[in-house]
């Protein structure tokens, strides 16, 4: 009876430190790619001579920035 108490129990702690490591993977996962990857991405793209595609995907980015953080 205690085994199957304690089988119960530690699937609901680590269920719930799964579910915590994915929200902080993901949110750690967002911040990297919105400071760092696309910044890099625009400056290789203007870099490579494609600014005609860097100049909207930023125009694009700036304007839901905007939209989304507007307070």
């Amino acid at each position: 009876m205690w085994s199957i108490i304690f089988t119960i129990l530690m699937f609901v702690v680590f269920g719930k430190l799964l579910k915590f490591a994915i929200k902080a993977t993901w949110g750690i996962a967002k911040i990297v790619v919105s400071l760092i990857m696309l910044p890099l991405f625009l400056i290789v793209l203007v870099l490579s001579g494609l600014i005609a595609l860097a100049l909207p995907i930023l125009l694009v980015v700036g304007i839901v920035v905007f939209a989304v953080l507007r307070d």
